[in-house]
């Protein structure tokens, strides 16, 4: 990894005081402000984004390693997640509003008259991932979620990529101010402990993270370890686990293999939905076929951090009981090793995320094992399911992956993720630590909101945009 200048300093405690502070003044102006205005704002920085793709691009190239047209991508993804939750913002359904008019003869007591609705939650804290240096960085989908939900958002830069996280927040603050949003709408803090710092100030009412098991454990804990508790919505870790049942084997092995082989190390393996396990019938060549199709190359990983984290895995991988390794062993190779079932199921292995270019592959002889299998993994985004038409083993998977896990695919891959409302993205612990919850998409913004009902209020006095979805309702009824 190489950069093209020094790392900015860390934040002192005076300044994150004063991030802080700006947020906190910033909060009630945001949550007043109809989700028309914005949604303008947004518009506005996903178009300064845009304008200065090219001088971000050579930022993250030279701050990430990954290749310029994978961070080209990214940087697309960034403007539409910003404009789709944009949209999100103006739409009346984000105030989830319920009306009931006072009923005198309601069963059990008389009903006085009710009208609830999503408010925003207060100043968002998000901690930005490594892997995603734009789409979950400082204008990634948490803030644009928060911003919809009406939240003004602090931002912990990431390590991995700081200039560029720096730059992102200069342009889309002076792209927030242009468009008349009120200072404090975005933070941007540096270091450990501004970070931490922040996570327990009472001005932060609740918080994003993207990253790895052990860092964000240590984060969760202290938020709901606080005085007054917040939520914390983590995306920590997740297998993603592959079933492939025997009639698919039979039919498609090669196919199959290829595709694991692609998700695997596509993006130097480096994403949350990277499928670390492959469940195969024994005897099917599907490890090998895998193998075979993965590079021998060396992989250029985000940081030195990840990529000793990274090789310390493989070890681990290839000291299971009963592996057989296939592909990989030296620095940073994509690598591969197989077990079987029967270590799972009987012995005392249990699998781990190894964020990376590397899985396993679990060898079954019997097809009726895959639901204790299937029993035997932690809490995931996604899983798959590879198999053929009408095909029981399939069928007999279903309940125990959807206890498990967020999505479930059919004869597919679990990298490459749709930002649209119907994708959920997350999973039980832990894949987050808010299964109920999803990080991307437009009902990402339900994170940063909390239910406010009003009792027998007169109409004039609720908040503007209560009041107005009000209006607009009543004239729908008219």
């Amino acid at each position: 990894m190489t950069t093209t200048a020094a790392a900015p300093a860390d934040t002192t405690t005076y300044d994150t005081d004063l991030v802080l502070a700006a947020a906190d003044a910033a909060a009630p102006v945001l949550a007043a402000q109809e989700g028309a205005e914005r949604a303008r704002w947004m518009r506005t920085v996903a178009a300064a984004v845009d304008e200065h793709r090219a001088e971000l691009l050579d930022l993250a190239v030279a701050e990430t390693c990954l290749p310029r047209a994978a961070l080209d991508v990214e940087v697309t993804r960034t403007v539409f997640q910003l404009q789709h939750l944009a949209d999100r913002a103006a739409s009346p359904e984000l105030l989830d509003l319920v009306v009931e008019e006072a009923d005198a003869d309601y069963p059990v007591a008389p009903r006085p008259a009710l009208v609830r609705a999503a408010l925003p939650i207060g100043p968002v804290l998000v901690f930005t991932a490594s892997n995603f240096p734009f789409a979950f960085s400082v204008v990634g989908n948490d803030t644009a979620s928060a911003w919809a939900a009406g939240c003004p958002v602090v931002v912990k830069g990431n390590p991995g990529h700081p200039q560029l996280s720096r730059r992102t927040f200069e342009v889309a603050v002076a792209a927030l101010r242009k468009a008349g949003a009120p200072d404090g709408t975005l933070g941007h803090l540096t270091g450990v402990a501004a970070g931490t710092a922040a996570l327990v100030d009472g001005r932060i009412r609740a918080c994003g993270f993207t990253g790895s098991l052990a860092g964000g454990r240590v984060l969760f804990d202290l938020a709901v370890g606080r005085p007054d508790p917040i939520p914390f919505f983590g995306e920590l870790a997740s297998l993603n686990p592959v079933y492939v049942t025997p009639a698919a084997a039979q039919a498609r092995v090669a196919e199959i293999a290829a595709g694991f082989a692609a998700s695997v190390t596509g993006r130097g393996g480096q994403l949350c939905t990277k499928p670390g396990v492959l469940f195969a019938p024994a005897g099917s060549g599907l490890a090998a076929a895998a193998a075979a199709a993965m590079s021998p190359d060396d992989v250029d990983l985000l940081t030195d951090r990840i990529a000793h984290a990274y090789q310390e895995g493989v070890k681990a991988l290839a000291a299971l009981p009963g592996a057989t390794v296939h592909a990989g062993g030296a620095a940073t190779q994509a690598a591969l090793v197989t077990i079987p079932a029967a270590e799972i199921l009987f012995g005392a292995v249990t699998l781990e995320e190894c964020f990376g270019p590397a899985a396993v592959v679990v060898e079954y002889d019997d097809p009726a094992d895959l639901t204790a299998l299937a029993d035997r993994i932690d809490g995931a985004l996604t899983a798959t399911v590879h198999g053929e038409p009408a095909d029981p083993v399939a069928a007999a998977l279903v309940p125990a992956l959807t206890e498990r896990v967020g999505r479930v695919i059919w004869n597919g891959w679990p990298t490459g993720v749709a930002v649209t409302r119907a994708l959920h993205h997350g999973g039980p612990y832990p894949a987050s630590t808010a299964p109920s919850s999803t990080s991307i998409g437009a009902d990402a913004a339900r994170r940063w909101q909390r239910p406010v009902t009003f009792q027998n209020w007169p109409a004039a006095l609720l908040p503007g945009p209560v009041r107005t979805a009000l209006t607009r309702s009543a004239g729908r009824r008219g």
